[in-house]
């Protein structure tokens, strides 16, 4: 057997049915919607969660809880392989990761992580790091500094 000739069983494989092709098909006509009617209309049909009037499910439901994801803080991750674009000597901070592309928008702190190597001495001034971070960056011969 090789792969050119794998095919499914026999009858595994339905063919879709082919709606508002003529009479002969057996869904011509009226496509199988039945005769007028909200859903027999182009673009009928009701908004999910619809229960004809009826107060919906998720309505009657009771709400309670609370969510802390309002107040979560936006937290930008940059590993150390992306350092990579940076010189020798380079100050890397905020301002030059977004030049270079690495972060785009608002965040209210950015965190240093170690995924990858650092080969040359740069002075990183971070909110974050992670201790993995630290030690490559400073074994690389570069400082760190908490904003």
């Amino acid at each position: 057997m090789k792969l050119n000739e794998l095919k499914p069983p026999a009858g595994a494989k339905k063919a879709r049915k082919r709606i508002g092709r003529g009479q002969a098909s057996g869904t011509g006509g009226t496509s199988g919607k039945g005769h007028k009617g909200q859903n027999s209309r182009s673009g009928g049909g009701v908004r999910p969660g619809f229960e004809g009037g009826q107060m919906p499910l998720q309505r009657r439901l009771p709400k309670r809880g609370f969510s802390n994801y309002p107040f979560g803080k936006k937290i930008a991750e940059v590993n150390l392989r992306d350092l990579a674009k940076f010189e020798a000597g380079t100050v890397v901070d905020a301002q030059a990761l977004a030049e270079a592309g690495l972060i785009k928008g608002c965040f209210d702190a950015i965190k240093l992580l170690g995924q990858g190597e650092v080969k040359v001495a740069l002075t990183v001034k971070v909110d974050q790091i992670s201790a993995g971070a630290k030690t490559k960056v400073e074994a690389a011969g570069g400082t760190v500094e908490l904003v």
